[in-house]
């Protein structure tokens, strides 16, 4: 595990993924609050681009919990089967939206709790819908927020809890709004997982990892 880079170090880092991009934005496409946390509970071990294609047609007949309701489970498959785990993530969704008609009046909670509390939302759903939606600085860990958290000393953390600490604990709090979109993109694009493009990144003179592509 690489060391934790020290403070201004990451004010640089941080301060380069702005300049470069301002205002990063989740890739998953959405139409609401609702739509979103549908979109990044069907996101789990899928690609955005694979999650997108299904739900573009899906988000026009159902984008509140009552029309998904009314659409059904059967007709929700149709809409998703090509996303990997469609039959759970169906069920899921069905009932995550009767929870969400008869508790919450078809509203989306805006805690934590709440949100986990329903089915298919985990931890990273509830923080990417927290900071998508209202702002606030979550960090929603994924594969690529793990590896380039690690790679480059941004975040070290053995699992994901302890990397989405690092980054609450270490990043710079005018940058904690949308670090989470900062390292997704850069270990999507850049610090890739068998080839990272360690040549033209932004920051290889300042990450810790050692077997760089150069």
């Amino acid at each position: 595990m690489a060391k934790q880079l020290d403070y201004h170090t990451l004010r640089e880092i941080f301060t380069r993924f702005r300049d470069r991009e301002p205002e990063p934005k989740g890739e998953l496409e959405h139409v609401n609050v609702y739509t979103l946390v549908v979109a990044v509970a069907l996101s789990a071990q899928a690609t955005d681009v694979g999650v997108n294609k299904a739900t573009r047609a899906l988000f026009q007949i159902a984008d509140t919990p009552q029309k998904m309701l009314d659409l059904g489970e059967d007709g929700l498959i149709e809409h998703i089967k090509t996303i990997g785990l469609y039959r759970q993530k169906a069920k899921n969704v069905i009932k995550m939206s009767r929870i969400l008609v008869d508790d919450y009046n078809g509203e989306v909670p805006n805690s934590r709790a709440a949100l986990q509390s329903l089915p298919g939302v985990g931890r990273k759903t509830a923080n990417v819908v927290l900071n998508m939606w209202w702002q606030q600085p979550a960090q929603a860990v994924d594969t690529h927020i793990f590896r380039v958290g690690n790679r480059s000393g941004i975040a070290p953390g053995k699992d994901v809890d302890a990397v989405e600490r690092s980054v609450e604990d270490h990043v710079p709090a005018d940058f904690q709004l949308h670090a989470h979109h900062w390292l997704i993109l850069h270990g999507r694009y850049h610090c890739k997982a068998r080839k990272p493009l360690c040549g033209t990144c932004l920051i290889r003179d300042l990450c810790l990892f050692e077997d760089k592509n150069l």
